[in-house]
């Protein structure tokens, strides 16, 4: 005779599952972030004082442009993974914690969309 109910095998939720995969994404993002930001620090540092055709032309490369597109997204899916521990910790209400994950989520993902689009078109264009 088991203790255990059965619903949490059925939800397929419990020690293990979601949580862990979570945990991981949101150390692997901080791990990507942390060379990007450095990569992108030096890169506005050194480029201090430049025009716009200059700054067009260095993300015109292919390694800026790539490193610029890996820094948008990780930065937005770092965003987005901490922004849904906080919204599951301190909203309680259910309709009100998906409410907001769903205007979370459609967020960082538009704002990470445009970003991109702006990347590639000054990439493109230069």
């Amino acid at each position: 005779m088991s203790l255990k109910t059965p619903l949490g095998p059925v939800r397929g939720l419990g020690s293990a599952r979601s949580g862990t995969r979570h945990w991981w994404m949101q150390r692997v993002t901080a791990v990507a972030l942390l060379p990007l930001t450095l990569w992108f620090v030096f890169s506005v540092i050194s480029h201090a004082g430049a025009e716009y055709g200059e700054m067009a032309i260095w993300l015109a490369t292919p390694f800026n442009a790539i490193l610029m597109l890996l820094l948008i997204a990780a930065t937005f899916h770092h965003l987005q993974l901490g922004l849904q521990v906080v919204v599951e910790d301190y909203i309680h209400g259910e309709a009100a914690k998906v409410a907001v994950m769903l205007v979370i989520k459609l967020a960082s993902v538009a704002l990470a969309v445009a970003a991109a689009f702006a990347v590639l078109k000054v990439a493109f264009t230069a």
